[in-house]
């Protein structure tokens, strides 16, 4: 079991992340964790984890969690025994083995005799039966690390296992030994992921944001259906406010032309009837102030309508905000951009695929590259998009314009500025005013434009992609996307998901996230290796 109660954290420049939460995790229940980036998933399972604090509040289990980092290269100096926490058990029954059984020893080995073998069994289990445990990290690919913390349940065998973002850098096979762990285990798990076909495995999804975070009694897809239902109550209640403040609005206006009607003719009969000058200014003041409380009257609930309305629009999600606008391709459908003819590629002089690839890909497909880590899909990217050259066979190309995007989003430059990298795509010279009203559509205001886009998170680097594609009236031809969600929230998978299926030209993908695939229409797949 697992009890968090009151937990407050803040970041060192006391900046707070967030604020006195408390929940309790039942034994063997599984349970999903997402939110948006920035909101504090990653912070909150390290919490949990053990490996920092809180500002405030306590964690409370019945047995240490096992947990399963975000890989992004911060164990490369460590062998992968020591990423397993393992080295000094392996030391110890070395030790005693070659006969120095010491109490020293004894203790830190704690009678778990068969850790070599269940080593062994737990890198077999995930195809890494030929990595030496003394193997720096930094010689493994992503794939490879995030499958040695996951073999580490096997060798640990805790209660509680913790994991964040376990599926990246997983090709499809690994994914498929991840999902059964999951399907089959009696742990109790906590899961941080943007995978939504991983998501739907946990029975429990719990939500973290600015508010707090609220529990949802079901799978990825029961909490999509339940947060549909919230967003179209708040869409009704939006509209009910706005034409309150519309009404209230004519309502003023009609009630003012009346009573400017009313004191003209009250002025007209005055003016007639030969009052003195001193009774015309009374009346004169009298109509003056009984406009002045009217229009305090009004102004009171027009002004309160528009702060509740403003209040709700500012709560709308970013992805109702974003009017993205992609064009099209200008090819006609059916044109053939890609002919390859037994085409390969070699390295060291050796093929780099068993089988010569032939197909062809024509304007308006939509095509998923698959095949296992390093079977050369990147490889055949590059050839498609003219940087290699096959080694053996032809390829003809016949686009006039083909946009490479990579999980990085290699694209922006991090030396510039967010407006300068809008400058930097504006093609058909657009006015200033024009470039800026484009950021604003993907959510870049003003305090943005001066930022360096080196310190953008990868969603926002992802909508300044987008932004910078509109930048111009010729859209690419091909769009290729190399693992595009990798590094994305589920909101801003959305958002990319959106802009592609408004994107009519040609588009090719290699990503192991089947969900995306299937959202993005992709109906055709060239396989590798």
């Amino acid at each position: 079991m697992l009890i968090l109660q009151g937990i407050t954290y803040t970041h060192p420049n006391r900046d707070l992340l967030f604020d006195n939460l408390s929940f309790t995790i039942n034994q063997q229940d599984k349970i999903a964790l997402i939110g948006n980036n920035g909101t504090g998933k990653s912070t909150l399972l390290k919490i949990i984890a053990g490996d920092i604090f809180p500002a405030k509040g306590a964690v409370k289990t019945n047995s240490k969690p096992y947990y399963v980092p975000q890989i992004f290269g911060q164990y490369n100096d460590v062998t992968v025994a020591q990423a397993l926490q393992i080295e000094d058990k392996l030391h110890a029954l070395k030790e005693i083995l070659d006969g120095n059984m010491t109490e020293k020893n004894i203790a830190v080995l704690n009678d778990d005799w068969t850790i070599e073998e269940r080593c062994a069994e737990a890198l077999t289990h995930w195809d890494l039966k030929d990595i030496d445990l003394q193997l720096k990290m930094e010689s493994l690919s992503g794939g490879q690390k995030t499958k040695v913390f996951l073999a580490g349940i096997i060798i640990h065998q805790p209660s509680i296992v913790l994991l964040d973002e376990p599926s990246n850098h997983l090709d499809g096979a690994a994914r498929a030994i991840l999902h059964d762990y999951i399907q089959s285990t009696t742990d109790t798990l906590v899961v941080v992921s943007h995978d939504r076909a991983l998501l739907n495995l946990l029975d429990i999804v719990y939500e973290l944001s600015e508010k707090g975070i609220t529990a949802y009694g079901g799978n990825y897809e029961f909490y999509v259906e339940q947060k549909l239902i919230e967003e179209n109550a708040f869409e009704q209640d939006l509209k009910s406010k706005e034409k309150a403040l519309r009404k209230a609005k004519e309502t003023e206006r009609e009630a003012m032309e009346r009573k400017q009607k009313l004191d003209a003719r009250g002025r007209k009969k005055q003016e007639k009837a030969g009052l003195p000058t001193i009774s015309m200014n009374t009346f004169r003041n009298r109509a003056e102030k009984s406009t002045a409380q009217m229009k305090d009257v009004h102004a009171e609930k027009i002004g309160s309508l528009s702060d509740a309305v403003d209040k709700m629009r500012k709560q709308l999600p970013d992805i109702d905000k974003i009017r993205i606008g992609l064009n099209n391709s200008s090819l006609h459908k059916g044109k053939i951009l890609i002919n390859a003819r037994n085409i390969n590629y070699k390295y060291n002089d050796e093929l780099l695929w068993k089988n010569n690839l032939n197909f062809l890909i024509t304007s308006g497909k939509r095509i998923a590259i698959k095949g296992f880590n390093s079977s050369g899909k990147t490889t055949l990217i590059k050839i498609i998009l003219g940087k290699f050259e096959p080694s053996t066979g032809a390829i003809d190309r016949a686009a006039n314009k083909t946009i490479y995007i990579d999980q990085d989003y290699s694209l922006i430059d991090n030396g510039l500025t967010v407006y300068e990298q809008a400058q930097k795509y504006n093609y058909d010279h657009l006015q200033e005013h024009e470039v800026k009203n484009r950021l604003n559509r993907f959510l870049f205001t003003r305090p943005y434009w001066d930022k360096s886009c080196g310190s953008l998170s990868g969603g926002e680097k992802m909508r300044l992609m987008l932004c910078c594609l509109t930048m111009s009236d010729e859209a690419p031809d091909i769009i290729v996307l190399d693992e595009p969600t990798n590094n994305l929230d589920i909101q801003n998978i959305e958002i990319l998901t959106r802009a592609i299926n408004e994107y009519k030209g040609t588009l090719i993908v290699v990503s192991h996230d089947e969900y995306f695939l299937q959202q993005i229409g992709a109906e055709e797949e060239l396989i590798v290796g």
